[in-house]
């Protein structure tokens, strides 16, 4: 457990640095598209689209072959069906050669499995609306032509308006491939990425410029985090190619968690038959841009709709806990003030995901000497200016209960890795090289690495283990059984 106080001004800002300016090159006086309008309509608009090519295909499916005419609840199931199947298919996850033959498998199957289960559930509910076997498969067949026809219209506008308005990207790495990347992404503006820069993380810049295919202009050299942080926002750049796996580019898990804090899209690309081709990251359906094969790299499980029913999950189970346990944390309020005096609550800046800081609420147990310590002591757990309410709190975890609000207000999940100061984060993650990967997923008030005995004053290598074992292998029910085992540990009455 470390000291508390409030946050120490200035420890969670970087330090000063000199970056070079990026000025994004233009070919053919093209005019740099609005940073705010990629950042919202530009990002969500392609899988509208497509989202609505899949409803007229399906609405003209359903005109042509439904027998007699559907109640309008029964349109709506099959409407919301075709969007979750497709969705779960990822059908509509933007890539950078999207082709709609190469959808048509998964576009036939999906539409034979929709068509089967609705006329399975229609001739249960009623034999009017029976559809025999003949029509089903013209009807899966009929969708599927008509579904591949729109989403080749919507792919092919898309590659036009990328052509026209291609967003800012940045390549990280050095050699011929990061080279052969960049020349392809300026020689076939249709992919939609305009280079901005060249992120070589751990090497010298040639004065301050990379070199780039004859007839374009050079690219900004970006050696460290903090230039490519400055890039990112000076540009507005929407897209990072990485040419090597980021566990295996210096700075490359920190530069991951910078792109996708600014929410840009990640790109892995190998070369094919090259021997050091990248491996195909897990559970990552190959990409296409000019011979390179390209993969879509997510933070931690990338999977929208779990996320958000975990939110949802922690909010619900927050707020009905906080109403539950109001009568306790009011009496556990009134001991630290009659025992310590005032100040009940104390706050303390934490860092979240993607490194963002937060302020986290606790009650206090020990009024620290000054900001200096409660930033910079590791443990106080044997300190012996803490009272006795306080190593009565700490003991029983109760002094954890107000960071029920930090979970209702977004800035916690009730699990997750455990948030830790700026300044031991910092520390931290140049003695370990995973410690900084654990910030891909929102930190909790509790976590795997907690119910297995990792609290306190232990290994700091091995917490980021199990908070990286949880990351990748995460699942709702995974957050269901680490919540149980935390139920189950404060009857023990560990503490930390």
């Amino acid at each position: 457990m470390t000291t508390e106080s409030a946050p120490v001004p200035g420890t969670a800002q970087a330090t000063a640095f000199q970056a070079h300016t990026v000025h994004p090159p233009r070919r053919g006086g093209a005019r740099a598209p609005s940073l705010r309008r990629t950042r919202t309509g530009g990002r969500y608009a392609p899988a509208a689209r497509l989202l609505l090519a899949d409803s007229l295909a399906l609405g003209i499916t359903l005109a042509v072959f439904s027998p007699v005419p559907w109640p309008s609840a029964w349109l709506a199931v099959q409407a919301a069906a075709q969007l979750m199947l497709h969705a779960y298919r990822g059908l509509y996850r933007q890539g950078l050669s999207p082709s709609a033959l190469s959808e048509l498998p998964a576009l036939l199957g999906l539409a034979l499995l929709q068509w089967y289960a609705t006329a399975e559930l229609l001739a249960a509910w009623d034999p009017r609306h029976a559809i025999g076997w003949s029509a089903l498969a013209c009807a899966a067949a009929a969708q599927t032509v008509l579904c591949c026809v729109a989403r080749a219209a919507v792919h092919r506008a898309r590659l036009r308006s990328g052509a026209r308005n291609p967003q800012a990207a940045v390549v990280v790495g050095h050699g011929a491939t990061a080279q052969q990347v960049t020349a392809a992404l300026y020689e076939h503006p249709e992919y939609g990425l305009r280079p901005v820069g060249r992120v070589v993380p751990g090497l010298a810049p040639d004065e301050g410029f990379t070199a780039s295919p004859a007839g374009f202009p050079p690219l900004p050299s970006l050696v460290t985090v903090e230039e490519a942080g400055r890039a990112v926002v000076q540009s507005g750049v929407r897209h990072a190619v990485f040419t090597a796996p980021p566990d295996a580019t210096p700075e490359g898990a920190a530069l991951f968690g910078l792109f996708v804090g600014h929410g840009c899209r990640v790109w892995l690309i190998s070369s094919p038959g090259s021997g050091a081709a990248a491996p195909r990251p897990a559970g990552a359906r190959p990409d296409h841009l000019w011979g390179f094969t390209a993969y879509a790299l997510h933070s931690g499980a990338h999977r929208p709709l779990t996320h958000g029913v975990k939110r949802v999950m922690d909010a619900v189970l927050a707020a009905l806990v906080l109403l539950a346990v109001a009568p306790l944390m009011a009496g556990c309020a009134l001991a630290v003030r009659l025992s310590d005096g005032p100040g009940v609550v104390f706050r303390q800046e934490r860092v979240g995901r993607h490194g963002r800081p937060f302020v986290l609420l606790k009650f206090r147990t020990l009024r620290p000497a000054d900001a200096q310590e409660s930033a910079t002591r590791w443990n106080v757990a044997a300190d012996g200016r803490m009272s006795r309410v306080g190593r009565i709190l700490r003991r029983t975890s109760l002094d954890e209960l107000p960071q029920l609000w930090n979970v209702l207000r977004g800035d916690m999940s009730l699990v997750g890795p455990r948030p830790e100061r700026p300044f031991f984060v910092a520390q931290f993650s140049r003695a370990h090289p995973g410690y900084q990967a654990r910030h891909r997923m929102p930190v909790g008030i509790t976590g795997l690495a907690q119910v297995n005995g990792l609290r306190g004053d232990t290994s700091i290598e091995e917490r980021a283990r199990f908070d990286n074992r949880y990351i990748e292998t995460w699942s709702l029910w995974q957050d269901a059984c680490v919540l149980a085992r935390t139920a189950g540990s404060l009857f023990r009455l560990g503490g930390s």
